[in-house]
């Protein structure tokens, strides 16, 4: 599968993320398959569902595959390329910028358990390693 980079423009909204998520986790699926993974978290019209997948393919969020009768979606960026579009967003809005301000929000928000507070230490360091050779 190919990936785009997401453009801001792309920013995919709290509908949309959720229809992403279950494309990342399930893969490529109809309108009809994400509708009712959809329907289980709470109650929605089908026609939502295909209205808001055919926006999403407006916006270069996923692409349709109309070989089949039931044409299937697929991702067109990826969860991280989202997650980091998400995070710089919410950054520079609610965090001036600071990196550091984020991730002590975050973890004060909701406590790290020790293997991801360790695994925080090892991403800082790697990142630091990368930084230092640029």
């Amino acid at each position: 599968m190919t990936y785009m980079k997401a453009k801001v423009q792309s920013r995919p909204t709290d509908a949309q993320l959720e229809i992403l998520k279950i494309l990342w986790d399930r893969g490529p699926l109809t309108v009809r398959q994400v509708h009712e993974e959809l329907s289980r978290a709470k109650p929605s019209q089908y026609t939502t569902t295909l209205k808001m997948m055919q926006v999403m393919t407006d916006r270069g969020l996923v692409s349709r595959d109309e070989r089949e009768r039931s044409h299937v979606y697929h991702p067109l960026i990826r969860r991280e390329d989202a997650q980091q579009q998400l995070a710089s967003d919410l950054m520079n809005r609610v965090f001036a910028g600071s990196a550091q301000r984020l991730l002590v929000s975050a973890l004060g928000a909701k406590p790290a358990s020790l293997k991801e507070i360790d695994a925080l230490k090892d991403f800082i360091e790697q990142y630091r390693r990368r930084t230092k050779k640029k």
